[in-house]
């Protein structure tokens, strides 16, 4: 195991001794733990070959046998003694809002909850308010919590379908007569969310080509739905569908099932305007199959250039293709680095050395570093000691390395009047200020769009962080204004952040098209808390594309000395 599989097991470990009501010492033990595994800078498993890890602070002797046995066997005993104990549907009840351990362990020993089901039950019978550390609030808030998860049931983050879908779409690749296969559907389109994985393939015979899949370690069982169609589900547990076609018909294939239904019947209906027909089997005059082979082919037969899948949404993509509106889409290859990003510091795993060589690794110009502020305690939050620690760091670290603008910021919470997390003299030493909302999320919608507004009128705001606070599948947006939001950031040239974390994406893709009629700059930031973090740029981009915009829309393509006149220009 490596640190981030040890680091989780030592996670639920904690979580799994508070439901057994274990001496609370211990289980900020595990917690600790975990934290020491996460920012330990060596080698995980040489430390434990030279019996280093008892000297790592947070690192006791027991907790290092236990560290020893997940790096050396990838179990430990104490682990699977302690799941033992626990009935296997207790730990689902964790993921319902408002339901911690403590009240988990009390619905357990009062009720016999060990379910959700049993839990939907009890809270319809009104048997929750009476228990200690309960109410009628409490279990409002478990009521809701519950169908949101029969909203989301079914439904994977884009994060989790994108690697899976493409490991399949290799794996078909390999299988024997098996030409040429992609990704399509929803995840082409990146969509934030989708409830399964659609791969199309080309294959000289492609019966027996599906037959052949079936065989495959990943795909087995595959069901035969019709001819060419078959359906499987992953090892993840996402349902996956696969289509074979003819060398021929791949480019009409691939585009329908790209989607979305209404831009595949404009296209099909811009195709009966040309006296063709488009199906999935491809393009006709008559009966006669025209070039099929490709997309391109397709969409240049009916007068139009090719339109990026992310765009194809019936959204209007199809007259603006037409008229040769089109934008020019930002690309991965523009991005010359990123802002929000969290060191040890406060909340992240990685030093400053770290993140400086994790972007330049990355062949990024610049980097923006913002840990939390104060009042996000929870997330060591920094105080004014540590400010000025992480200060003078920073300003060694540029002398270190010239070659890599490193940017001096932080994630201010905003408060619930709106102010932001330090005085105005504090916020002015930073290069930028990322203002973000990580409390009170259930305000009515009037007070919590004057509290974004009033974050947004401190001219030290430089951006607005994860603008709607969702978290995918998880928590719906707080309810705010967002025209309201989007109209004073255009006015008032606050930068708008696209937070490309797969548990976030937002804003997400149909507010970036009205922020970039109002001419507000995005900034595509990965709110990064390990060096794997900063990838998720890719996934901000891929949110960027799919809200029409260019490079010029966004922060993160223009050069060091440019960028560093922006994030001042509201002070100016």
């Amino acid at each position: 195991m490596g640190k981030k599989e040890v680091a989780a097991v030592l996670e639920e470990m904690a979580l799994l001794l508070e439901l057994t009501g274990a001496n609370p010492f211990k289980v900020r033990a595990y917690e600790a733990g975990a934290r020491a595994v996460l920012t330990y800078p060596g080698d995980l498993a040489q430390a434990v070959r030279q019996g280093e890890l008892e000297q790592v602070k947070g690192i006791g002797k027991s907790l290092a046998g236990v560290i020893a046995e997940l790096v050396d066997r990838g179990e430990a005993a104490l682990h699977q003694d302690l799941k033992g104990k626990i009935p296997p549907g207790l730990l689902q009840l964790l993921e319902v809002p408002g339901l911690g351990p403590k009240k988990a362990r009390v619905l357990f020993e009062q009720l016999q909850i060990a379910s959700l089901g049993e839990l939907e039950y009890a809270c319809q019978e009104n048997r929750l308010i009476s228990l200690p550390g309960f109410g009628a609030k409490t279990q409002e808030k478990i009521k809701a919590g519950l169908e949101s998860r029969k909203r989301y049931a079914g439904l994977f983050r884009l994060g989790d379908l994108l690697p899976a879908a493409e490991a399949a779409a290799a794996e078909v690749r390999r299988a024997p007569g098996i030409l040429r296969a992609e990704v399509t559907g929803a995840v082409r389109r990146r969509l934030e969310v989708a409830a399964d994985i659609s791969l199309v393939g080309a294959a000289a015979h492609p019966e027996q080509a599906l037959r052949d899949l079936g065989r495959l370690p990943g795909l087995n069982p595959l069901k035969v739905q019709a001819p060419g169609l078959g359906q499987a589900t992953l090892p993840q547990g996402m349902p996956v569908k696969v289509t074979l076609v003819t060398p021929e018909a791949f480019g009409a294939a691939y585009l329908a099932d790209t989607g979305n239904d209404a831009h595949f019947q404009a296209l099909q209906q811009r195709a009966r305007d040309h006296q063709l027909s488009l199906t999935s089997q491809g393009l006709f005059a008559g009966t006669e199959l025209q070039a099929s082979g490709e997309e391109e082919t397709i969409y240049a037969r009916l007068g139009l250039p090719l339109i990026p899948p992310e765009l194809r949404e019936g959204l209007g993509e199809m007259d603006a293709a037409a008229q040769g509106r089109l934008p020019r889409l930002v690309t991965p290859e523009e991005i010359r680095g990123c802002f929000h990003v969290h060191s040890y510091y406060s909340d992240g795993v990685n030093s400053l050395e770290e993140l400086i060589d994790g972007a330049r690794r990355r062949h990024w110009d610049f980097l923006g570093l913002s840990d939390h502020s104060q009042s996000a305690y929870y997330a060591g939050g920094l105080k004014a000691p540590d400010l000025e620690r992480q200060r003078q760091e920073v300003e060694a670290r540029r002398l270190e390395h010239p070659n890599l603008t490193l940017f001096w910021g932080i994630e201010s919470d905003i408060l619930t009047d709106g102010s932001l997390d330090y005085p105005d003299e504090v916020l002015g030493r930073f290069d930028f200020v990322i203002a973000s909302v990580h409390s009170q999320f259930g305000l009515p919608r009037e007070a919590m769009t004057r509290r974004l507004l009033a974050a947004m009128a401190n001219p030290h705001c430089t951006m607005l962080g994860h603008a709607g606070g969702r978290l995918l599948l998880a928590r719906d947006p707080y309810e705010y204004d967002l025209e309201a939001v989007l109209e004073f950031a255009g006015r008032h040239q606050v930068i708008m952040e696209i937070n490309a974390s797969p548990f976030r994406l937002d804003l997400d893709w149909q507010a970036l098209r009205r922020a970039k009629e109002l001419g507000i700059l995005i900034s595509i930031n990965p709110d990064a808390h390990s060096l794997e973090g900063l990838d998720d740029v890719n996934y901000g981009v891929m949110t960027a594309r799919k809200g029409w915009l260019g490079p010029k829309d966004v922060l993160n393509t223009y050069p060091p000395t440019e960028i560093a006149k922006l994030l001042r220009r509201r002070l100016e």
